[in-house]
């Protein structure tokens, strides 16, 4: 499981996934509201449509057995007075709720006045003015208006402009659904104030909700199976350069043959990219290697030189102690030991060994390393780096011996300042070198002509050493032609400005 998913393949399948799920599952839900919202609303206007034309035959005087709306067609329809008690209802009527009552069977109408010989026996003239009130007092609207639904004002023959809703079922003719039910109120010439209650079905409503929801669920895992799926293959696409980059590294650390490179892809993507920064760091570390092997063979080979010539001049004295050229095997043992010393230091700085960051002043350095040399001019101004002395003063001393070696009477050591820079010159009266060798003779173990050979001193490292301390004191330094014909080596440096 854990390897299944810690691939970037798993996880970008993984996390699509889930985002389009969630996305999908609350757009589902919101579709859902929306829907039934709207149909609910809908089936509402149905029902307060026929609470307001039941309504409207009310207030226009029909009696409840020519009111076209209690026929149960359109829906379940009650009818209360003002007291909450049921006077009309739909016919078939058998059970319902959801309404202020669940009364499904009239009330038995009252007597018509005058017809109850007790009311007339107890006040002659007080029970006429009783039915007189009856049917004109305009108290009876009043408290008709205060026992309503909606609380509003009306007067006789109108129709509340307010609307209640609710949810409820109801039972006709043995059919039992779910309806949306609308009240309304209607103030009557001589029923009083009555509330219409009319249902609309919300069958339409259940069916759509449930189809939308039963087509989400199986619709749903479907559609995630295809996001899943696309971005499966997608990815396993856009990745599959990154497999073959994998699986070339693999094979080159393998057969540790970094002459071999990475495939790059004919996109401009990111993964075109890698390849490309992963090949330029395999030729780098080809060119590193190469150097190394080519550092470590010319090595042996300078150092084979002295020490079979110094075992010779031995042997020589062991067996003819006369024969000892003493002068010889001291020479011999100097040039070993500055060959050492040059190679150890190439090797701290390859090993990218920092230099100290102390004041060196580049003037009083060119004084002290010229003291005593013979043939030697130096003009000089204060200019002052960071760095190390030591390596400065080995880099001035390796300048000055390659100028004293071709020289023809006069080497010239300069250093000025020049804008943000300490420039450190060191030329010579020679022959100079030509422009095609310039970068050459900082390489390794190089020498141009026979004036570069052994026994003139030297094994090739001094340039190559001055250029690798200019390097890492974050300086730069060229070789170019000199006023007098000769070499110009420049050190350019950081300078630092006096506090």
């Amino acid at each position: 499981m854990n390897r299944l998913f810690g691939s970037v393949r798993s996880r970008a399948t993984l996390g699509a996934t889930l985002v389009v799920a969630v996305a999908l599952v609350t757009a589902g839900f919101a579709v859902v509201l929306a829907l039934r919202s709207n149909l609910t609303a809908e089936a509402g206007t149905r029902a307060e449509r026929s609470a307001r034309a039941v309504a409207f035959d009310l207030a226009a005087r029909t009696a409840y057995e020519d009111l076209t709306g209690l026929d149960g067609d359109d829906g379940p329809v009650q009818i209360l007075d003002e007291d909450g008690g049921l006077v009309a209802a739909s016919e078939d009527l058998e059970r319902i709720s959801g309404t202020a009552t669940d009364e499904v069977k009239p009330r038995p109408a009252p007597p018509a006045p005058g017809d109850d010989d007790d009311d007339s026996d107890d006040s002659g003239d007080s029970g006429d003015s009783d039915d007189s009130d009856d049917s004109d007092d305009p108290d009876d609207s009043d408290h008709a208006e205060d026992s309503g639904g909606s609380g509003e004002d009306l007067a006789p023959g109108e129709i509340a402009g307010e609307t209640t809703f609710g949810n409820g079922s109801a039972t006709i003719d043995g059919d039992t659904e779910d309806y949306r039910f609308a009240a309304v109120d209607v103030q009557t010439h001589d029923r009083g104030r009555l509330t219409v209650y009319a249902g609309a079905p919300l069958a339409a409503e259940h069916s759509a909700v449930d189809t939308a929801q039963t087509a989400m669920l199986i619709g749903l895992p479907l559609l995630l199976g295809v996001v899943a799926g696309v971005t499966w293959m997608v990815t396993g696409r856009a990745l599959r350069p990154v497999e073959g980059i994998r699986r070339e590294m693999a094979a080159i650390t393998a057969s540790e043959d970094l002459a071999r490179r990475v495939p790059e892809p004919g996109t401009h993507d990111e993964i075109a990219r890698l390849a490309r920064t992963t090949n330029e760091t395999l030729t780098a570390l080809e060119a590193s290697v190469e150097r190394q092997r080519r550092f470590v063979a010319d090595a042996s080979h300078e150092l084979r030189s002295p020490i079979a010539s110094l075992r010779t001049q031995l042997e020589v004295a062991a067996a003819h102690p006369e024969l000892l050229d003493l002068d010889g095997a001291v020479e011999d043992t100097v040039r070993l030991q500055h060959l050492a010393a040059d190679l150890l230091l190439l090797a701290r700085l390859d090993a990218g060994e920092r230099p100290a960051d102390s004041l060196v002043d580049l003037a009083a350095l060119a004084r002290e390393e010229t003291a005593g040399r013979t043939g030697v001019v130096v003009r000089t101004e204060p200019a002052q780096v960071t760095g190390s002395r030591g390596q400065l003063g080995r880099l001035l001393t390796n300048l000055l011996d390659n100028a004293r070696r071709h020289a023809r009477e006069t080497v010239t050591v300069t250093v000025r300042r020049e804008g943000a820079w300490a420039v450190l010159g060191v030329a010579d009266d020679g022959e100079g070198v030509p422009e095609a060798d310039r970068e050459r003779i900082f390489e390794r173990f190089v020498r141009l002509d026979a004036a570069r050979s052994r026994d003139d001193g030297g094994a090739g490292l001094g340039l190559a050493i001055a250029r690798d301390v200019a390097v890492r004191h974050g300086g730069t330094l060229t070789a170019g032609a000199a006023p007098t014909g000769g070499a110009l080596f420049e050190l350019r440096l950081p300078l630092v400005e006096e506090g």
